[in-house]
């Protein structure tokens, strides 16, 4: 009897399939096969992480522009403040909240693969799982935020923060000038991802690249 003669039957494979794909539908079949997980759960992770979008954490952002009480705690505790807003932040790892300010700005990275808040940004951009963004954002971070149209004064110190598997980065950047009399929903569609990332401003989402 062939290794293929069992009474499961397997997912169908695209013919165009790349290898990685490939390489984790084959584990994926191996560990439905021996009980370890189940399929049905597998899809619905993957349909509740395909729902998550930017808009998630710009309802953070907002709401901690227009409430410092709420910014405190979201900084204490990223997790906690989702869940106050009715967000589901999911079984993700730890979540840190870090705030630009005047004098600081913040640069999220992962050099090792493409570790990212999906629960709160949704899926990273191609860019940002790139070997050039994962080496130059470290080594070289004024010039990477320059090809995204952003400068900052020499005085800005520049803190690049590395995720990993066992924790994730949000940065709150900061709230726009003349945005004073705008509604938290207002303030929530000028938080762009990248913004989020720390790559650009806050801003009319026009102003920045996608």
């Amino acid at each position: 009897m062939s290794h293929h003669d069992h009474d499961h039957s397997h997912e169908p494979v695209a013919a165009d399939e790349p290898p990685a794909g490939a390489r984790a539908r084959a584990l994926e079949e191996l560990l439905v096969e021996k009980g370890a997980i189940d399929r049905d759960d597998v899809r619905h992770r993957i349909d509740w992480l395909v729902s998550r979008s930017p808009a998630d954490g710009a309802r953070l952002v907002a709401r901690a522009w227009v409430d410092p009480a709420f910014k405190e705690r979201l900084l204490v505790d990223a997790r906690a403040a989702a869940l106050e807003v009715g967000l589901d932040p999911g079984p993700s790892p730890l979540v840190v909240a870090l705030e630009n300010t005047d004098a600081v700005h913040h640069v999220v990275v992962c050099t090792l693969c493409s570790c990212y808040p999906k629960a709160l940004l949704g899926p990273p951009p191609d860019w940002y799982k790139s070997l050039p963004y994962r080496s130059r954002a470290v080594s070289d971070p004024r010039g990477v935020l320059g090809e995204f149209g952003l400068t900052l004064d020499e005085d800005v110190e520049v803190r690049v923060v590395d995720s990993t598997a066992d924790i994730r980065y949000l940065v709150i950047p900061r709230r726009p000038g003349g945005t004073e009399g705008m509604r938290e929903e207002e303030l929530a569609a000028l938080v762009t991802r990248d913004s989020m990332i720390g790559v650009s401003r806050a801003g009319p989402p026009l102003l920045f690249k996608s």
